[in-house]
């Protein structure tokens, strides 16, 4: 079994605890932190009540950074939210800060765990707290892409009246505006994607996944109950040593910088990315999108 620690008890960090409460997997203990520990407090004695439905007895409480001592992972989504007509990267300065205080008290425990970010601006953030906290690579990962390439799935599955379990397709690079679908590796079964999909079909899919999030946000001011499910299933692949394949923010010792690519995830953390054969043109997208982060990491530095 296992003990994880959320940071951030906003909207996102509570859809992962929900989730984390009411589906099956190998967490006994949620700790929830965070600046307003009175709302810490009511969200843990609420989600208590939730769990009396659910088999999976997790205990749960409100706490501080002493509970890093023993945690297995720590998952952080504090910071700002990424308000209407705001980019992603438009985050950094505003969270920097956040992320410095909190890294900085978790270092001042025995926490050897697993990392997992959940923050915009999403790559670099992740790549700031390995930087903060001195952590291998393996054991500091992104939610990345995961869920643009859950919503990518979706939309292929809508278009085409096909399970989107049996979609083989991904969003890699940036978790931003620069992200894209390689479509020469989008699979439907055991057929190309493309033999399905037109061109403007195709591109009409990837604008779609690119701008959902700044739709939802503009219709009810954020996102939350997917990446909730995306920071879920990420949980369970590490916890359950399962080797699953997601497009997580893992690192790229090459360019010093965390992006979305699949990824093998176990109890070890990312086991191995695995880097997709592209064409000249997806390529050179890909080289866009780590442009982008890297433009952004430089602000900081």
């Amino acid at each position: 079994m296992a003990k994880v620690v959320l940071v951030g008890c906003g909207n996102v960090g509570m859809s992962y605890a929900y989730a984390l409460v009411t589906a099956k997997n190998k967490v006994d203990e949620l700790v929830l932190i965070d600046i307003n520990q009175t709302k810490a407090e009511g969200e843990a004695m609420d989600l208590t009540h939730a769990a009396a439905y659910n088999s999976n007895r997790i205990k749960i409480k409100a706490g501080d950074y002493s509970e890093c001592n023993d945690a297995d992972l720590i998952c952080i989504c504090a910071g700002r939210n990424q308000e209407v007509g705001e980019s992603r990267t438009d985050l950094i300065h505003k969270n920097y800060a956040v992320f410095k205080s909190i890294i900085g008290e978790v270092n001042k425990t025995k926490f050897d765990g697993i990392y997992l970010i959940a923050t915009n601006p999403l790559d670099v953030m992740t790549y700031i707290t390995k930087k903060l906290s001195g952590f291998p690579a393996h054991k500091v990962i992104g939610s990345g892409t995961t869920l643009d390439t859950a919503r990518l799935r979706v939309l292929i599955g809508n278009e085409l009246e096909i399970n989107p379990a049996n979609i083989h397709a991904y969003v890699i690079g940036e978790h931003g505006d620069s992200e894209f679908v390689p479509w020469s590796n989008a699979m439907i079964g055991l057929k190309r994607a493309k033999e399905y999909l037109s061109d403007d079909q195709c591109s009409r899919i990837q604008y779609d996944v690119r701008s959902s999030a700044y739709d939802i946000i503009r219709k009810k001011g954020s996102t939350c109950y997917g990446i909730g499910m995306c920071l879920l299933d990420i949980t369970n692949a590490i916890f359950e040593d399962s080797n699953a394949i997601l497009t997580v923010s893992a690192y790229n010792e090459l360019h010093d910088i965390y992006f979305g690519m699949p990824t093998i995830l176990n109890r070890q953390g990312v086991k191995e990315t695995l880097y997709l054969e592209l064409s000249q043109t997806e390529a050179d997208y890909l080289t866009n999108s780590l442009e982008a982060i890297k433009s952004v990491i430089k602000q900081i530095k």
